[in-house]
């Protein structure tokens, strides 16, 4: 069995952390892209039905505030893994 020194674990564990933080920050995008999909189709939606303007911009938002949340658990991720 291989035996490190408590430096090279040190290392080793904060490089982990940092690679974690990379990939939480990475995965924050995906939300922000839904985002601006889901306005688009929203727009394209109230262009094609102006009568149900209220129902769609209703919807979209409540989508995007439930896609958004998941961004900001990912950023939350990534500064807990930054900084501990």
């Amino acid at each position: 069995m291989i035996q490190f020194t408590p430096e090279v674990v040190e290392a080793i564990i904060t490089t982990a952390s940092l690679i974690g933080a990379g990939v939480a920050v990475i995965a924050g995008m995906g939300p922000g892209i839904g985002m601006g999909l889901a306005a688009g189709k929203a727009t394209t939606a109230v262009r094609r039905q102006p009568e149900a303007r209220g129902a769609i911009i209703t919807t979209m938002l409540l989508g995007q505030i439930i896609s958004g949340s998941t961004g900001i658990y990912s950023l939350v991720i990534a500064i807990f893994l930054i900084f501990s």
